[in-house]
Formats: C-alpha cells, structure tokens, sequence
C-alpha cells in the first residue's frame, strides 16, 4: 500500500502521522512545495497551479491514495486535483472540524489563517455545521510561518496572541490550519481558563488519514509488523525531510519508525 500526502511544507506532517499510527505498513510519498511556500498569499490561480504540478509529482509515484494535507490548498485546488485525477487516484481533502467541534454545544474557537478567517469559505462551514453554536473567528497571525520554521519565540508569540483574542468562554477550539496540530498542546495551554471544563481540539488529521483508508479500502492495522518506507519530493525533486520537522514528533516518528526510510 502507497499513500501520498501533499503541502507546500510541514503541514501534512500531522496527518502523515496520523496514516503512519493507523497503517504503520504503508509507503509514504511527501510531496512538498518548497520552492513556491507559502502558497497562502498566492491567487487561487497561481495556488491551483503549483498544488497540480506537487500532485503530479507524488501520482508519478503510483500511490494509491493522495492526501491534500492544507486547508487553503483543499478550498482552492481540490476540484482541479480531482478533475485531474480521480477516480483512478483518489484524492482527499482537508477540511476544518466544525461539525463535530460544534456537537459540543460550543462555545467553539476557530483558529485559522487570516487569509481563511472571515473567508465565504469558513464562514459558508459555519451556517451549514455549527447550528446555531457561539462560533469565534480568531486569525493567528504568523503562527503557521513560525510553525514551518520551528522558530520557538515566534510560535510562542503568536499562540500567546490568538489566545488573547479567544472568549475566555470557549470550551472548544477548531484547529484550522493543519499546521496548528503541530502544536496543539501549546495552544491547549495557552487557551485553557481556570475553573472551565478541560478545553476540546479538534484537528482534521485523524479523519483524513481515516477517510483515505476507506477510499482504497484498506482497514485500519495499527500493529502491521512492516515499517513502510518514506519518499520525500521538495517542489518535485527527491530530497529529504525539512530540517524543522524534525523538532516536532510527528516529524520524528517518521525517523524513528525503523525500518522505515527517508530519502
């Protein structure tokens, strides 16, 4: 089994784990676009054409499943990766959890880009899923670029000023870029209030990594004995894993998942 993830850089790292924990057995291919990142600021034109090119460098390898592993890649070039691709490679996108954030009962926090918070695309998830919950729309300014840096200070930074503008009411925090999930303790502890229950966070990686098994029709199989191997593709070209994800465990349990390797 072969499965491939897709982002312009570190964000996949969290739903690459999340495939890792679930089929521990199956060859990644991570394709990042380092050369073009961040695609963020880019028109949906110049996006969509740098997200088709990593994704045709990924299905060059024959996978099986191809994991859009950004939120902003997933609003603008989802429909042209499918139109591209499917259905002889499924193509997954990441999508943020409002839905099940909002089953709580809220109040819910969404943390995202500033590009994507306020956006029709959001803010259209919001009127179809959060059903009448208290929904706040907090933008974390820098805090994806610090995140694909691993720049400590400046993560601290900017959690510590997302976290300012979060209710001090919010129970649940939707974590909406998936970057965030690299972090998702430091937000958990920069956001949780004394005398509240223990805050919620929902990422998307897990159901993606789900979502993708069930569209090849594998099963879960947390204790395969075979350690997949890893491929790393930076803007198309073999490489190796960015220096920075190695100082996140997701980014270590592909190191450390022997015999796997990273070339």
């Amino acid at each position: 089994m072969k499965i491939a993830l897709m982002d312009s850089g570190i964000g996949l790292l969290a739903a690459t784990a999340a495939v890792r924990l679930l089929r521990p057995d199956a060859d990644l291919v991570l394709s990042l676009d380092p050369d073009g990142m961040p695609w963020g600021p880019r028109t949906p034109e110049d996006l969509t054409r740098r997200a088709v090119d990593v994704a045709r460098a990924a299905a060059a390898h024959r996978p099986e499943a191809l994991i859009v592993g950004c939120n902003t890649a997933t609003v603008h070039a989802l429909t042209a990766l499918r139109d591209l691709l499917e259905p002889g490679l499924p193509v997954i996108g990441t999508v943020p959890a409002i839905k099940p954030a909002a089953a709580s009962g809220g109040p819910v926090a969404i943390w995202a880009t500033p590009a994507t918070t306020g956006s029709p695309y959001q803010r259209g998830l919001i009127q179809d899923f959060a059903d009448g919950v208290p929904v706040t729309e907090v933008p974390c300014w820098g805090l994806a670029e610090a995140v694909e840096h691993a720049d400590e200070a400046a993560i601290d930074a900017a959690v510590t000023a997302a976290a300012a503008l979060t209710p001090r009411e919010v129970t649940t925090v939707v974590l909406g870029c998936t970057h965030y999930e690299l972090v998702a303790e430091r937000i958990r502890a920069a956001v949780q209030r004394p005398g509240l229950p223990p805050l919620v966070l929902h990422g998307s990686a897990g159901a993606v990594a789900a979502q993708a098994l069930r569209r090849i029709g594998a099963a879960p199989a947390p204790d395969a004995p075979r350690a997949g191997t890893v491929t790393v593709l930076l803007s198309g070209r073999a490489g190796g894993l960015p220096e920075p994800a190695l100082a996140y465990a997701e980014g270590r349990l592909l190191r450390t998942a022997a015999p796997a390797r990273v070339v």
